[in-house]
């Protein structure tokens, strides 16, 4: 039985009521995904009924609980048998719908996944209304050094998994690979040294990844790259994106009075009933 506290059916009727902006991210909106072997990842966010926002009111878990909504999940994965202990796999959907309000949070923050909304290609969006389209517009706000710092530390992040150190699944990926590293490790960390590289220089990410690193990123997935060649690989983004971090003419923090006044209207629009969805 799925009991995730965040896949009850109050939060997913909540979700779905104020979903504002929900895309599809991970390999397949950034280029590398090989055929067969990914699932699909997609992001959004949405806005709160009043008495959320302003008063306490809670929504029930799948277990009984009443909590504070912060975000919606669902993993068709946990459909099956093992339920949670289910990973995802070829063909699976994962869907996070966060509240406008932690979205923000983490927006600020400079997280890159939750940034990537705001740049995928109009073909990769799933919904959108006035808000969600008020916000892509506006998506060189968040273009800033701290974002840039972000995507630094999750590069490491990655490459610390390379090898298979960092979790039973990582090693399990790196033995079958026949290379001798985990080639999924190996292209988010890849890839997100060249996205960052690119945001600290242009203010913005292009989706999917243009060539000719998509043509290396897919190469190094598919395990035809030597592991000494692609920690080389990582090690000059990362140089080059530690540097980029310190000379980056972006502003050190996204806009956040603009972003506070987006929540603002976004909100009272929707409990109106002004906020509607716009064909995607």
């Amino acid at each position: 039985m799925i009991r995730h506290p965040h896949s009850g059916d109050d939060a997913r009727r909540l979700a779905e009521a104020g979903t504002v902006l929900l895309t599809q991210v991970g390999s397949g909106v950034h280029g590398t995904a090989v055929d067969g072997q990914d699932d699909r990842d997609e992001l959004g966010l949405c806005l709160e009924p009043e008495e959320f926002v302003t008063g306490l009111a809670r929504v029930r878990t799948p277990g009984g609980r009443e909590i504070a909504f912060e975000q919606y999940e669902l993993h068709t994965a946990w459909a099956r048998p093992r339920g949670l202990a289910e990973r995802s796999g070829p063909g699976d959907l994962d869907v996070v719908v966060y509240s406008a309000r932690k979205w923000a949070r983490l927006a600020l923050a400079g997280n890159p996944t939750v940034l990537l909304p705001l740049w995928v290609p109009d073909a990769e969006v799933v919904r959108i209304t006035p808000a969600g389209a008020e916000l892509r517009a506006h998506a060189d706000r968040f273009a800033t050094r701290a974002a840039g710092r972000r995507f630094l530390g999750y590069l490491r992040s990655q490459r610390a998994a390379l090898r298979g150190e960092r979790g039973r699944r990582a090693a399990a990926r790196a033995r079958r690979s026949g290379a001798g590293y985990d080639a999924k490790h190996a292209v988010h960390a890849l890839r997100l040294g060249v996205q960052g590289l690119e945001l600290l220089r242009t203010g913005r990410v292009t989706l999917p990844v243009p060539a000719p690193e998509l043509d290396a990123l897919r190469a190094v997935r598919r395990g035809e790259w030597e592991l000494r060649d692609v920690e080389a690989w990582i090690a000059e983004l990362e140089s080059d994106l530690d540097r980029a971090v310190a000379t980056s003419t972006l502003p050190e923090q996204a806009d956040r009075a603009w972003l506070d006044g987006w929540l603002a209207r976004s909100h009272q629009a929707f409990w109106s009933g002004r906020e509607v969805p716009s064909p995607s």
